[in-house]
């Protein structure tokens, strides 16, 4: 199999010698015991650990132990499943819980690319028939247009590199909050809570379909909390906060993703 990684340093593409991926400008990147390779030069790096930290990515581990999400994961397969690509790359793949499932069920290559380490590692260790590597999601080491899909589950946006790694039939698919998103939990840290709208269209796409997915689930309290920790407000849970859930076992909680499909405007590059 040819991977379809290229040189982040130079952009040549990459050859695979033994445990090895090189450019002809002899830039070597080892893979890890993993399996998962590091393409993220240390120059690129804007601290030491980017990315999710450890805490976050422990948090989405345990909550992604449950069934919580599982509605939104086999609504993601039966999308991307009936393009019958030949190659998903998911940008911003965390611990792979999306990207394993989508490739289960595919005969295509899958791509998982994520700025954590931590991340990466955990996902590379346990699910061995996918490709993880540890990148920049605004700066990906894949060549032009080698992507039938991508997938970008509550990840940065950055429209002229999805153009540039979208082939000219391909398929971009984003999730992003629906308008009632954990609408409970930010009732308690919020006076007025504003309800989400879908997203922009992308530069360079074109807008195929909007998918509203919700349901309300009573969801035990410490996996909340693991729910919470995930989340860009976590910040703002203070400890008052979290002793007010825990007066309840339970809760009742909106779950609600908007799954967004974009061809590639091939008329208009941005």
């Amino acid at each position: 199999m040819t991977l379809l990684y290229r040189c982040p340093l130079c952009s040549g593409p990459l050859e695979q010698t033994k445990q090895s991926l090189c450019c002809k400008n002899r830039h070597q990147f080892d893979f890890a015991k993993e399996g998962y390779i590091n393409l993220l030069p240390v120059q690129n790096k804007k601290s030491k650990q980017p990315g999710d930290n450890l805490q976050m990515v422990q948090a989405r581990r345990a909550f992604f132990s449950t069934d919580h999400y599982v509605f939104l994961r086999e609504k993601l397969v039966e999308i991307v499943a009936k393009r019958a690509p030949n190659t998903v790359i998911d940008l911003g793949c965390g611990e792979g819980f999306y990207t394993h499932a989508i490739a289960d069920s595919i005969a295509a290559q899958v791509y998982g690319v994520d700025i954590s380490k931590a991340a990466v590692k955990y996902a590379a260790k346990r699910y061995k028939h996918v490709n993880f590597s540890v990148a920049s999601i605004k700066q990906t080491p894949f060549s032009n247009s080698c992507a039938d899909v991508l997938l970008s589950v509550f990840a940065p946006i950055f429209a002229e590199e999805l153009y540039r790694l979208c082939n000219d039939n391909g398929t971009l698919v984003i999730v992003s909050p629906g308008p009632k998103h954990l609408f409970e939990l930010k009732q308690q840290i919020y006076d007025d809570v504003q309800l989400h709208e879908t997203v922009n269209t992308p530069q360079g796409f074109v807008l195929q379909e909007h998918t509203l997915l919700e349901v309300r689930q009573h969801i035990d309290t410490d996996v909340l909390e693991d729910l919470i920790q995930m989340t860009p407000f976590a910040w703002k849970f203070k400890d008052n906060h979290y002793e007010e859930l825990r007066k309840a076992k339970a809760h009742a909680v909106t779950l609600s993703f908007y799954i967004s499909e974009f061809k590639k405007d091939n008329s208009e590059q941005p």
